[in-house]
Order: C-alpha cells, then sequence, then structure tokens
C-alpha cells in the first residue's frame, strides 16, 4: 500500500508539474487580467493545429523591466490619496508576490515633464542670470511628491530600474530663453552635463538610484511645453565633449542612452554610434513608437549589436479602448519592441484624475493614466495600460532572457526563460477582432491545446 500510494504521489507531482499557468484579458468577456484553469499537456503529444514551438536554446537579449513613467501629475495623485489607500495602491503595482503586477521599471522626468502642474527645472534663475557651477542646483518641486513616493515604492521593491530623462535644460541654458524648443547653447554644455551628474548625485542622496538618463525626451519636437530641439550631430558632441567625460570625472556609472524619439528616425541614433568617441560613452538607444516601424530598433541592433536597445514611452489616448489598445500594444510593443531587442517596454503615465489632469500650458490634454485617480478614490476597472503592462511585468522578471518562439499568423507572440526558476513564459495576442483562434504551444516537450477569443491575450507559464 505504501507503494502505491508513492508511485500516486510522484505522478501527481509529475503532473501538476506539466501544468501550464494561464492568464487572460479577454475584453469581450470581461476577463481583466484573470487566472484561468491550469491547462494540461496533450495526452499524445500530437502537433494537429497552429502551433507556437519555444525553443530556449536559442537566446536574445536579458530584459530589463516593464513599466510606466511616473510622471510629476502621477506622483502627486499618488501622494495626495490616504496612507492606507496609497499603501494599497502601491503594494498592487510594485509589490512582487503572487497577488500583485510587480512592476519593475520607472521612467522618471529630469525637472517637469508636460504633465506636471507647472514647467520647472532644478536651476532656475532670474533672467540674465547663470549658474555653470550648478551653485544654485535644487531637486526642489521633486521633493512635494515624487521623491516621497518614490520612497514608498523602494521600500516595497529596492530593485526597481529608474531611467531619466529631460523635457528641457534651465531655460538660462537655451537659445530661445523659453521652456518651449529653442537648442542648448554651445557655452552651456558642461554646465548641463554638470546638471545631470548634480541630479544623479543628489537623488542618490534621497537613497534613489538612477540607473539611466536618456540626454533628451523626444529631441526631434520641439513643440512641446518643455521641449528642446536637439539633432543628432549636437547629441553626439554633446556626449563626446561634455557628457561622456563628466560622468567619467565625477565616477558616474548610470547609464547614458540616446535619441529617445520615434522608430521612424533610427538614422538618429546610428549617426551617433558611428561617432568613435561619442560611442564609447553610450549604453544604447530609446524609442517611441508614435512613427515609424517597430522593426527599426533591429536595424539599429544589426549595426551595432553591442550596443542595447529600450522602449521608453507610448501613451494610450483618453478616453481609451480597452480592446483595441489592448491588441494594439500587446503586439507592437510588449511583442514588437521585445522581439527587436528592447531590454524593456514603458507605457506612458502611471497616473492622472478623469480630467485627464495636470498637465503643462500646451502639455498633453488626452494622455489617459494607467489609473484614475480622483481625489482618494482609485477607479476601477483600471485603464489599459494596466492590463498591457501586467501581462508581462508580473512573470517576466528583470534578467529573464527572451528565447525563440516562431511567427504564427494571427498571433503574434514572444517567449522569456525566468533565471529564478526557469520557467518559459509565453505572451500571445489575437490580433482578429472578432475570431477565436484556437492553438497549440510546445514548450518542454509537451504540447498544450489553447484558443484565445478576438481580440484577447494570454500569459502562459510552462
Amino acid at each position: 500500500m505504501l507503494l502505491v500510494f508513492l508511485i500516486i504521489s510522484v505522478i501527481n507531482v509529475v503532473s501538476n508539474a506539466q501544468q501550464m499557468e494561464f492568464w487572460l484579458t479577454d475584453p469581450d468577456a470581461k476577463v481583466l487580467f484573470q487566472q484561468q484553469p491550469s491547462i494540461s499537456p496533450n495526452s499524445d503529444n500530437d502537433v494537429t493545429n497552429d502551433v507556437i514551438t519555444i525553443n530556449e536554446n536559442v537566446k536574445y537579449q536579458s530584459i530589463d523591466g516593464f513599466g510606466y513613467t511616473l510622471t510629476g501629475g502621477s506622483a502627486m495623485h499618488l501622494y495626495n490619496l490616504d496612507n492606507t489607500t496609497r499603501a494599497r495602491i502601491l503594494q498592487e503595482l510594485f509589490a512582487v508576490d503572487q497577488n500583485n503586477i510587480g512592476v519593475s521599471y520607472l521612467r522618471l522626468s529630469i525637472g517637469a515633464s508636460d504633465l506636471d502642474e507647472a514647467v520647472f527645472s532644478y536651476d532656475d534663475l532670474p533672467a540674465g542670470e547663470v549658474d555653470y557651477n550648478m551653485n544654485r542646483f535644487d531637486l526642489g518641486h521633486d521633493r512635494l511628491y515624487l521623491i516621497p513616493v518614490l520612497k514608498e515604492i523602494l521600500a516595497i521593491n529596492p530593485a526597481i530600474k529608474l531611467l531619466g530623462s529631460p523635457w528641457s535644460p534651465p531655460v538660462w541654458m537655451k537659445s530661445n530663453k523659453n521652456s518651449i524648443g529653442g537648442t542648448l547653447l554651445a557655452e552651456c554644455y558642461d554646465a548641463y552635463a554638470l546638471y545631470f551628474v548634480r541630479y544623479i548625485e543628489e537623488m542618490k542622496k534621497e537613497g534613489i538610484t538612477i540607473d539611466a538618463i536618456t540626454i533628451q525626451n523626444e529631441p526631434l519636437h520641439p513643440g512641446n511645453n518643455p521641449s528642446l530641439l536637439m539633432i543628432a550631430p549636437v547629441q553626439a558632441q554633446f556626449i563626446k565633449q561634455s557628457l561622456g567625460p563628466t560622468f567619467r570625472q565625477h565616477s558616474i556609472t548610470t547609464k547614458i542612452i540616446v535619441y529617445d524619439h520615434n522608430a521612424d528616425h533610427p538614422d538618429y541614433p546610428i549617426t551617433i554610434l558611428k561617432d568613435p568617441q561619442a560611442k564609447q560613452y553610450v549604453d544604447g538607444s530609446a524609442f517611441h513608437l508614435y512613427a515609424g516601424p517597430i522593426e527599426a530598433l533591429s536595424a539599429v541592433h544589426e549595426q551595432f549589436p553591442d550596443k542595447n536597445l529600450y522602449f521608453t514611452e507610448q501613451w494610450v489616448g483618453a478616453p481609451g479602448n480597452l480592446k483595441g489598445d489592448l491588441v494594439w500594444h500587446v503586439k507592437n510593443l510588449i511583442v514588437g519592441a521585445t522581439r527587436n531587442w528592447a531590454r524593456n517596454v514603458l507605457e506612458w503615465n502611471l497616473a492622472a484624475d478623469s480630467k485627464l489632469e495636470p498637465h503643462t500650458p500646451g502639455g498633453c490634454t488626452l494622455c489617459l493614466g494607467a489609473l484614475t485617480i480622483d481625489g482618494n478614490v482609485v477607479a476601477s476597472p483600471r485603464n489599459p495600460a494596466y492590463y498591457i503592462i501586467a501581462h508581462a511585468a508580473k512573470f517576466v522578471r528583470p534578467n529573464s532572457i527572451r528565447i525563440d518562439s516562431n511567427v504564427v499568423s494571427g498571433l503574434p507572440n514572444v517567449a522569456f526563460q525566468r533565471p529564478s526558476d526557469q520557467k518559459r513564459i509565453v505572451i500571445v495576442v489575437n490580433d482578429n477582432d472578432l475570431t477565436k483562434k484556437s492553438f497549440q504551444i510546445q514548450c518542454g516537450g509537451k504540447v498544450y491545446d489553447t484558443s484565445l477569443n478576438g481580440g484577447s491575450v494570454g500569459t502562459y507559464l510552462c
């Protein structure tokens, strides 16, 4: 009898180990990122349908994480929640456990973005004054909301990666002395390099480590508020003349990432990386996808396989359409960007209120947060960007490796392997709005039968 019991126990353990975990978002069925019954392997191991084959022996890039931009406005809304509500929503977003989504990467604005209450930098001066030595540098406005909220996030997830991006230098460094547009004055290159150093050092004093910076958000879009025009040769010159050497002088190890704009101009980072004096300081290139094809990231990788690629911003426009937004963003970003070598995927603003505020004069008036927060109420259900990121962030932990999976028509997909337990994660979207698709996943020598309704997304763990 004991022998029979042991045999049954071993069979049950093996059977459970072979189960495929399945999480689903199906807007038509009102299923919002919910775990489904686990899927047992096909008893005959037969391939009878469209099959997504996972091959962990073919490895690509390491993953840094998935997340959002914690804008100043997002931080303000989170800060203004009462302590209990804020603790609960920050746990939901950032805790790495079975019950929460474990966001692993955040982008911050260096100074104001267009989703702050007002325009500011860390060295604002009266007209006609300059401060080349950064004697009056002050994190100032960030101490009101951003830094306190970040400290609470870091207490939950100390390993979260942080990327800083400026929308504009201080206006006294600019050709037009205005927060909108203009160019960086050549005589201010060294001062601006020191501005980055002070930002990194002062945040470090607050217990906040900046893993990477981009040099300019959307350098070819000088019409936002704030903004700056910085063409590729200028960015290359700034890096090799001032930013790179100043980082070395001050022993700054924060990564320098170039471009940070749309995929229609891969020539921008390529121009910089072709300059060996600039390239030596550069970790990689960052992209958005408001224009151009996501495959442009691979064009940069093919020329410079030693440099990293990042996907740092994509908005969801209000009022949001969960089914349409989910399909487009998962297909093009979660699947598309990572299949084209991106180490991260970041959606745009984490939170706004129901009026889509705050924003600067001339800033984005239609940017829908992943969360809508009015006063002390966090709206439920969450907004599209929440579910888009959740499908990856919860399972594809930092240092996971993208592994090979084949392309199946109508089922964009991407696969990863997690270092902690060697689990393989497969994210699949049915990009047909109407038609249910049955398919199979071949993973670990087993074949699993599954299906997705039109416009739905599944994350599978095997």
